[in-house]
């Protein structure tokens, strides 16, 4: 399956100018953020509506960073490609095993229905890093580092000046008060995500987790 994309314009294209700042030089334009969300509401409704918080939060993000523009944009040689949406491929320790596997498959349908059927998928998928039917740039990247939390974290380095895979990565909460606040990291490219936009991201994100019902 190949998402939809649509070649940009880069002659008409509003960004043009901060995408040729952040290319020049031989520099890797790839950066990190850390922050941390607050939890509180979204767990008591992971735990009301009997679905995996992890799970659940991989479909949250996907879902919110899908509706910002600049997190689907994809270089590609010399053209910039604007993806219709991209798909969550995270990590997930195999049962009974330190060793983790990579899991990928659509978003589709609500929080539930996600958390089910990445369960299933996750427990009868039996190789660690299998083939997939996208192209790795149409991903998503998931990781989770649920023993710790943290204050900062830098992904693996990518070597390549045009990966424009986001990378999200959470640790485990910690309780402040009556608050749970989790440490929540991620990775983009400066030629095509600026600050502005991983605010956008966070302000939506948090705003969706606190208000889902519960009853």
């Amino acid at each position: 399956m190949v998402v939809p994309a649509k070649l940009i314009d880069q002659a008409t294209w509003a960004r043009k100018e901060h995408f040729d700042f952040f290319s020049q030089g031989q520099g890797l334009p790839l950066y990190d953020i850390t922050t941390q969300l607050d939890v509180t509401h979204f767990y008591r409704y992971c735990k009301q509506e009997q679905l995996s918080f992890y799970y659940g939060l991989i479909a949250a993000t996907t879902q919110i960073m899908n509706s910002i523009e600049n997190f689907r944009y994809k270089i590609r040689g010399q053209d910039v490609f604007l993806l219709d949406h991209l798909i969550p491929s995270f990590t997930d320790l195999k049962k009974g095993s330190e060793l983790f596997q990579i899991v990928t498959l659509e978003y589709t349908g609500t929080l539930k229905e996600f958390s089910d059927t990445a369960k299933m998928v996750s427990a009868t998928q039996q190789d660690y890093f299998p083939s997939t039917e996208y192209e790795r740039d149409e991903l998503l990247q998931f990781s989770c580092l649920p023993w710790f939390s943290f204050t900062n974290l830098g992904n693996e380095l990518s070597m390549d000046r045009d990966d424009s895979i986001p990378k999200v990565t959470w640790g485990k909460f910690e309780q402040l008060g009556e608050r749970l606040l989790l440490p929540y990291s991620i990775q983009v490219n400066h030629r095509l995500v600026d600050g502005f936009h991983l605010g956008l991201f966070i302000q939506q994100l948090q705003h969706y987790l606190d208000t889902l019902i519960v009853e």
